[in-house]
């Protein structure tokens, strides 16, 4: 006779110390199951706990990857508002290094919106501004190298003050790694000016009068604390630009067209439409070239029109449906159509029809800086007048 337990057959003529044992056999081999089993749940409990920290992770970079790519969008419209959206999401450090950094890296940074930025003559901006500079190792470059390189890292802005302020910053940063080569920051200043504007003249098909290597050294006579530079550095600078003009930044965050290098001031204005219902545009402006380009948006690479500025004068005028207005207009000829073209949105190119051109700026500020700007456009070159008046600065800091 035998005894069924479980699985197993136990047999009847066990004695009692054998079955005692069987018994202890069977309880182990229990408990090793119910070990396994357990075994079994805490693998599949840590396996699915992985697999969910892994999908968390992931939707964290998406979000993380979604939101980047946004504050460099808002950055390019607005770079003070994209700096403040990307440090609120805290994907930047509220310090200068942090975001001199994200600026030097560049991806997917309108090079205007990287210019515009650093000249702005708030506090914070400029100590982001030498924090920038900082990442650029100009040692044992000549100025025209480290203008190169300075030069392809964003876009020069158009308004004056801000060309100051960054030119001085980059002068500052050349001279503290290349101690020596000139007097003082001043000349370092004025000279990187004469190699912008050389460029400009030797390789700008508007300029017919291009300057010879000896006009470009007797320019630059005095300038080295009253002394004269050494006339091989001049023409090596001189060759150097000849033979290769600065390279526009190609431009991950879809920037202006390559026309625009330097212009004289860009922004943001509204133009009165020359149809029979005359409706108020929102258009990015460019001054440069004795022209004013529009665009629809910062990152068309054509422009929407141009208006040529030579026989133009330049007014304010009150308007009653918008503030802050200027016009463009003929002088004595009151009807007489402008000569300016457009793109048509099916991408034909025709003839302007305005005898005006009626121009609202958001601030008072802005129209009085635009009509500045673009007198000086009509007039002559205002990069001179202000190299001018440094080189006055610092001839009267001599005489003290």
């Amino acid at each position: 006779m035998v005894l069924e337990m479980e699985d197993e057959v136990v047999p009847d003529d066990l004695s009692p110390e054998e079955r005692q044992e069987l018994d202890s056999i069977r309880r182990r081999k229990q408990e090793l199951l119910q070990d396994i089993q357990r075994l079994k749940d805490e693998i599949a409990e840590v396996t699915s706990e992985i697999e969910n920290l892994g999908l968390t992770e992931e939707r964290k970079n998406m979000q993380r990857n979604r939101q980047m790519a946004m504050g460099r969008k808002k950055f390019n419209m607005d770079p003070a508002k994209g700096i403040r959206f990307l440090i609120d999401c805290s994907l930047l450090k509220n310090t200068s290094e942090d975001i001199a950094q994200f600026l030097y890296k560049g991806e997917g940074l309108n090079k205007t919106a990287i210019g515009d930025y650093l000249g702005e003559r708030d506090e914070f901006n400029i100590k982001v501004l030498h924090a920038f500079l900082e990442l650029h190792e100009f040692t044992d470059l000549n100025l025209v190298q480290a203008l190169r390189q300075f030069l392809w890292s964003f876009r020069l802005p158009g308004e004056a003050q801000k060309i100051d302020r960054m030119m001085e910053a980059f002068a500052r940063r050349y001279c503290h790694c290349n101690p020596g080569v000139f007097q003082s920051i001043d000349t370092c200043y004025v000279l990187s000016f004469a190699v912008i504007m050389l460029n400009t003249s030797l390789h700008n098909p508007n300029v017919k009068d291009k300057p010879s290597v000896q006009k470009f050294t007797a320019m630059n006579r005095g300038i080295n604390d009253g002394g004269d530079l050494p006339e091989d550095l001049l023409r090596n600078l001189y060759d150097s630009i000849k033979n290769e003009p600065f390279k526009i930044p190609e431009d991950d965050g879809n920037d202006l067209t390559h026309t625009f290098f330097n212009p004289d001031r860009e922004g943001w204005l509204l133009k009165l439409g020359g149809g029979r219902v005359k409706t108020w545009k929102r258009r990015w402006f460019i001054l440069t070239d004795n022209c004013l380009y529009y665009f629809e948006y910062t990152t068309d690479k054509e422009p929407r029109g141009i208006i040529p500025l030579e026989n133009l004068s330049i007014r304010e005028v009150e308007d009653s449906k918008k503030p802050n207005c200027f016009e463009l207009f003929i002088p004595n000829h009151k009807d007489q159509v402008i000569k300016a073209c457009k793109t048509e949105a099916d991408g034909r190119v025709v003839e302007g029809n305005h005898t005006f051109y009626r121009i609202s700026a958001p601030t008072a500020e802005e129209k009085d800086e635009w009509i500045k700007s673009i007198k000086a456009a009509i007039s002559k070159d205002p990069f001179y007048e202000m190299l001018a008046a440094r080189k006055k600065k610092v001839s009267s800091l001599k005489g003290l």
